[in-house]
């Protein structure tokens, strides 16, 4: 190819120059552009056709007329007032007094005094047999004998309402008349003691044994509380037997006086390495 085609050659002629034009492969790649874009510019056509589609269906499509139904509202409307003028009733009669309690018969008995001869007053003393069925009192009053006592003149006290109730001390005992138990008795607490217990791996390495002295309170209700550990032995043991003993079941409480109390109770904890 000579100077002056080559300026003006295009790359597929340049590439098929000296080959066989007529293969097949020259004609796709000269027409290979011109292929593309018309792909692109049908592909663009049915694109936007598509996009078209519903706007040309509702060019044909006849619009429906929507009537919405008209929303009546109900008022519930308040009843017109009374005409005639309401008279309320008269408020009932207030309640009649009690009548007043009978009175309780009374002899006039006056406690003996030094005065002299002029200034004594005789007066009827009543007799032993007398005072026996009436009070004495400061007058001599006829009644019912077998009326209830009256407090007239004590009713500005200053002494405690209601009945006298009875003033426990509420503290933690050592020893009391019935002291607490454990459900089925000392024989199965030890029971229970050995079968929860589970040898720490610190205290199996190290062959711990010994005795942790732990003691508690048995509340009222038999519910263990205040916990603490007297002898201790270490390798977690001491938290193990705590743990062991705030696993326990309710205890029956400790009883002082017929009232149950609360009591402080001490255990020794034997542990051995079996």
């Amino acid at each position: 190819m000579d100077n002056q085609r080559l300026a003006t050659a295009t790359l597929d002629e340049m590439v098929f120059e000296g080959r066989n034009k007529e293969y097949g492969a020259f004609m796709l790649r000269k027409l290979y552009y011109k292929h593309v874009n018309r792909a692109i510019i049908i592909a663009i056509l049915l694109f936007v056709l598509f996009l078209s589609i519903p706007l040309i269906q509702s060019m044909f499509k006849e619009e429906e007329e929507v009537i919405k139904a008209p929303v009546v509202k109900v008022v519930d409307l308040a009843a017109p007032p009374s005409v005639e003028k309401v008279v309320p009733p008269p408020p009932p009669p207030p309640d009649a007094p009690p009548p007043p309690p009978p009175v309780r018969s009374t002899v006039k008995f006056t406690p003996p005094v030094v005065k002299k001869d002029e200034e004594v007053t005789k007066e009827e003393i009543p007799d032993v047999k007398e005072l026996q069925k009436t009070d004495a009192g400061t007058a001599t009053v006829k009644g019912d004998p077998t009326a209830p006592p009256t407090l007239e003149g004590i009713e500005n006290g200053t002494g405690p309402v209601g009945p006298v109730q009875e003033v426990f001390e509420e503290k933690v005992y050592i020893a009391v008349e019935k002291m607490p138990e454990f459900p089925g008795g000392q024989t199965a607490m030890m029971k229970y003691m050995a079968d929860k217990f589970r040898m720490p791996s610190a205290a199996t390495r190290a062959n711990a044994e010994g005795t942790v002295v732990l003691s508690f309170v048995v509340g009222p209700t038999g519910e263990i509380s205040q916990i603490e550990v007297l002898k201790g032995l270490g390798y977690g043991l001491d938290e193990e037997a705590v743990r062991v003993i705030k696993s326990m079941p309710k205890w029956s409480p400790g009883e002082q006086n017929g009232r149950k109390v609360s009591v402080k109770y001490t255990v020794p904890y034997r542990i051995v390495i079996k």
